[in-house]
């Protein structure tokens, strides 16, 4: 006997739960031919402050890990994600239309980038922190500090390693994340919050949305408990107005650019805030 299909049901991911969109609302997921391969939740602006408030309670004890836990956490994920591979490798095939060859290619290249960004949780402080010569019997030290709550357009033209390069480099100074996947190819986005999980990353720490950025991130650009907006995958949205939004709130904001944003040490100071500390020096 042929057993019957469990079509698989694609949610949100907010405050390490699974929820459904408080508006009930699903869309339809399909191959680039049109064929239906899904539904997935279709995020309102409430699961969008949803999301914010699960990321905002969960940024102080992220912050407060220690960097080289940060840095085990991030080389978890990436070994959580090269243990459900072989899945990736399906959905991505599926909604981007390419080969299994290609698809592959991508799911490597999102692996390496945790492990990459993993690597740097606990040098990058090195680079962007100084100690300061000061004229007086002082010590002056610049320490780089989280942005804090970091909302993300992740690029609309890749279903998963965009969504990793946008991401990973914010959780790497103790930053916390909400972001709205691929619109059109959202399934690997809910399978990587599967992934988080079950990767010892707190709840709250990633939040994913799933649905229309022109809908959602004008919400987030003007919240006030947003820190900064990285809008790399809003090039089709009027960004410029979202630009003009986040200025309300002082956020600190990254505009759109063509292609994928790769691996960066810039990536991850863009959501660094630097604090300069003075000690006197014991006299003897």
């Amino acid at each position: 006997m042929s057993r019957l299909q469990i079509p698989k049901t694609y949610k949100l991911y907010i405050g390490g739960a699974f929820p459904r969109s408080e508006s009930g609302r699903t869309y339809e997921v399909a191959t680039p031919s049109g064929a239906f391969i899904a539904n997935a939740a279709q995020a309102s602006r409430k699961d969008g402050r949803d999301a914010v408030v699960a990321a905002r309670a969960a940024q102080p004890k992220w912050a407060g890990a220690t960097a080289y836990n940060r840095g085990q956490v991030l080389y978890r994920i990436a070994e959580m994600l090269d243990g459900r591979r072989a899945q990736f490798i399906e959905e991505i095939s599926a909604v981007e239309g390419v080969t299994a060859a290609v698809a592959a290619a991508q799911v490597d290249d999102a692996i390496d980038t945790w492990v990459w960004y993993a690597g740097w949780c606990d040098k990058y402080s090195q680079v962007a922190g100084s100690g300061n010569p000061v004229a007086g019997p002082y010590f002056n030290i610049s320490v780089p500090e989280p942005t804090g709550v970091v909302a993300i357009v992740a690029p609309q033209d890749s279903s998963l390693l965009g969504l990793v390069q946008v991401v990973a480099p914010a959780l790497v100074a103790g930053n916390t994340v909400v972001v709205i996947a691929d619109q059109l190819r959202p399934l690997s986005a809910i399978s990587l919050g599967e992934v988080l999980a079950t990767s010892d990353v707190p709840g709250g720490v990633v939040n994913i949305l799933t649905g229309s950025p022109a809908e959602i991130t004008p919400w987030l650009a003007s919240h006030a408990d947003v820190n900064a907006l990285d809008l790399t995958g809003a090039s089709s949205l009027e960004w410029v107005d979202l630009e003009i939004a986040a200025a309300d709130t002082l956020k600190r904001v990254i505009r759109p650019e063509p292609g994928l944003p790769g691996r960066s040490l810039d990536r991850i100071l863009a959501f660094v805030e630097t604090k300069t500390v003075w000690h006197t020096k014991a006299l003897i």
